[in-house]
């Protein structure tokens, strides 16, 4: 009698095991863009942008996940950081997605101030327990040669330091072309979005599917 009761408190604890494992596993994970206009959908309409397609995507893919776009027009490095504490605290996210930088550098910010928010921002969310996914931009050569090399070097360099992804231009085959432009020339239209979508998945693939 001893040793089948035994039996059975070995398997029902193996059972709960497995169970609590699996649970674990398919539990939908919170992803949390945290941008600027390219990708607060800035003059295109609701549900077309890059961080919309990408939640289509994951429905496509049969991956769990619940995206927070807690993105905003005009946003710098330095607002990203003041803010990111309190969306940390309230969505908990699995996945950080950081694309932030593009108006430090319209601007004419200094690269080692936007580099310093950014850099915090990081550690803040790996210290949470979210993974990264830095979204790097490019400054137009108008900018001179020397900010434009220092801004785009410091993606590389942060992802290096904090072991964390990079894609390294989001507008990779769409800033080539003023055809893919609004009127500003600086927001891309809707129809260019999914092509900021496929640079920035198969690096955030990879983060999701861990």
């Amino acid at each position: 009698m001893l040793n089948c009761l035994k039996k059975w408190t070995i398997g029902a604890l193996g059972a709960l095991t497995l169970a609590t494992s699996a649970s674990a596993y398919s539990a939908p994970k919170t992803v949390l863009v945290v941008g600027d206009s390219l990708s607060a959908e800035y003059g295109i309409a609701r549900g077309s942008g890059w961080v919309a397609l990408l939640e289509q995507k994951l429905k496509a893919e049969k991956i769990d996940a619940k995206i927070v776009n807690a993105s905003i027009s005009g946003e710098t490095t330095s607002g990203g950081r003041t803010r990111l504490p309190a969306l940390l605290q309230q969505h908990k996210p699995n996945i950080v997605v950081l694309e932030l930088g593009a108006n430090d550098g319209l601007r004419g910010l200094p690269v080692a101030s936007a580099a310093d928010n950014l850099r915090t921002m990081i550690a803040l969310a790996q210290q949470n327990k979210a993974k990264v996914l830095l979204v790097g931009m490019r400054m137009p050569p108008n900018y001179g040669r020397a900010y434009t090399e220092r801004f785009a070097g410091m993606y590389q360099q942060l992802a290096g330091q904090a072991r964390v992804p990079l894609v390294p231009f989001m507008l990779d085959g769409v800033a080539q072309e003023a055809a893919n432009f609004q009127a500003d020339r600086m927001h891309p239209l809707a129809s260019a979005h999914p092509t900021i979508l496929n640079n920035i998945w198969p690096q955030f693939a990879n983060l999701i599917r861990q």
